[in-house]
């Protein structure tokens, strides 16, 4: 009776084995190469491309390199269970992280994996033209809408890439999720502890709920879950952060006269110049022709948002606030500028892509009014470089509804965040808790986005994937351990 029941779950298991085998109609193959990023030498490398379909959904056997970097432990009794880290943005390169890994504590007990995702920098192909910042400089010389000239960016972008065969809807996080799964299965991981930040957070989200039986535990910092409707969110999250300054501003600072009431003077100030145009003299690099640029408050708003990001740099909001409430613009706008004509990055073609595909594709504009309603100072800027009109001209299809979708999962996980963050909200981490009640959550008070890096990735997290189902106890002040 027992070898009777033997053969028929050995029968179900080589059906079932068959049945996937049928569904996956290709190959993943692993091609060594050259690490494109050196590592410390100290420590042993072994790096690659993994070579997987440009588009699953299609079976034309066009396929893509995707590099990646294992930097191995030099413990002799490493544990089995390695790291796996790809980065944010969506569109930012991952392999560098590999040398940063060697440096740390981590790579003490574990091997630590970079993997490049589809279309970014170390990529074959990386979805990057120089149209869309090229279109913005024109801009700006000639005084140019500049909301149109991106668009007109966006399409000759995406001219120029499909020019190259690429098929833009094969770059989204499904399609990632698939790869990381391959690289997985090919390296014969069976356990694997996920690293991941902002977008990349939500990214290792997916890739749980697509193979839960692989992931050991995820450590994700200030993340971004795929369920979260960022374009509807950003706006808010970044005043809220701005309010949490504001306070803070109001209770600590003994210059009532130029701090005092700061929040309704911002609000007052920046509703004001909502319709205003100002001008700027500026001398491009190489030329000898002084400019007079025309800029708005998105410009301003713009610094706003990007030294919000910067923890580093949080403290210096509330006084760039009241030099600009003064009108003292042009020291800020000279370093716009001076970054955008050097080549500032613009969106590459990989996060427009997944923008459009996992974000944009379920967002809802009338939502977005009703928080123009709440802030109207904010009304026609694009917190978020990818927004609607982009989309309509990149035309990728949605991501699968499924992947959209919050599950529950009993896995542990590290979530941490900055609680001045001003793109991905502490709430995030909360509501990823919600699902996953193993999870405990760090919240660094004075922290922006993106938190755990130099001696808290020594500590906390190194602690967390020894014992992550043990708490972790801070090791600084500053930081809240729930």
């Amino acid at each position: 009776m027992k070898k009777g029941w033997l053969m028929i779950l050995l029968s179900m298991f080589t059906c079932l084995t068959n049945i996937r085998a049928q569904q996956k109609h290709y190959k993943p193959v692993i091609e060594p190469c050259k690490c494109p990023v050196e590592v410390d030498s100290t420590i042993k490398t072994r790096c690659g491309y993994l070579i997987v379909p440009e588009n699953r959904k299609k079976r034309n056997g066009k396929t893509i390199k995707l590099p990646f970097i294992v930097a191995l432990s030099p413990n002799p009794h490493k544990r089995k269970d390695p790291i796996l880290y790809t980065a944010g943005g969506p569109g930012g390169s991952s392999l560098r992280w590999a040398r940063g890994a060697a440096r740390h504590a981590i790579i003490k007990d574990r091997d630590c994996i970079a993997f490049e995702q589809r279309g970014t920098y170390f990529a074959q192909p990386r979805l990057w033209t120089d149209d869309i910042v090229q279109a913005i400089q024109e801009s700006y010389r000639k005084n140019l809408d500049k909301d149109s000239m991106i668009l007109v960016g966006v399409q000759r972008s995406k001219k120029a890439l499909e020019a190259k065969g690429i098929d833009l809807s094969g770059y989204n996080t499904d399609e990632t999720v698939a790869d990381i799964d391959d690289l997985l299965i090919t390296l014969n991981i069976d356990s694997v502890n996920l690293l991941g930040g902002s977008y990349s957070g939500g990214l290792m989200l997916a890739v749980l709920q697509h193979d839960p039986a692989r992931v050991r535990s995820l450590v994700l910092d200030s993340p971004l879950p795929a369920f979260v409707p960022i374009d509807e969110d950003e706006p808010a999250n970044f005043n809220e952060a701005l309010t949490i300054m504001f306070r803070r501003c109001e209770k600590d600072s003994v210059d009532k006269t130029l701090y005092g009431n700061l929040r309704q003077r911002f609000r007052d100030y920046f509703t004001a110049i909502g319709n205003k145009t100002f001008y700027i003299p500026y001398l491009e690099k190489g030329t000898t022709d002084t400019l007079q640029v025309a800029y708005t408050r998105n410009e301003l708003l713009n610094v706003l948002v990007n030294t919000m990001s910067d923890y580093s740099r949080i403290k210096e909001v509330p006084y760039i606030i009241t030099e600009m409430i003064k009108g003292h613009h042009a020291v800020y706008m000279k370093d716009v500028l001076d970054g955008i004509f050097n080549n500032g990055g613009f969106a590459s073609g990989m996060r427009i892509s997944v923008y459009c595909a996992d974000q944009t594709a379920y967002h809802d504009e009338s939502i977005l009014r009703q928080v123009y309603n709440v802030y109207p100072y904010m009304e026609g800027y694009h917190i978020n470089d990818v927004h609607r009109q982009i989309c309509d001209c990149w035309k990728v299809p949605p991501i699968n509804p499924k992947t959209k979708q919050p599950f529950y999962s009993n896995k542990p996980a590290l979530l941490a965040d900055g609680e001045m963050d001003p793109a991905c909200r502490p709430l995030y981490i909360d509501r990823i808790h919600h699902y996953m009640p193993n999870s405990q959550r760090l919240l660094f008070t004075n922290g922006s986005h993106m938190v755990l890096g130099g001696r808290e990735m020594d500590t906390m997290v190194r602690a967390f994937l020894d014992n992550p189902f043990q708490p972790v106890i801070p090791q600084q002040e500053g930081v809240i351990a729930y």
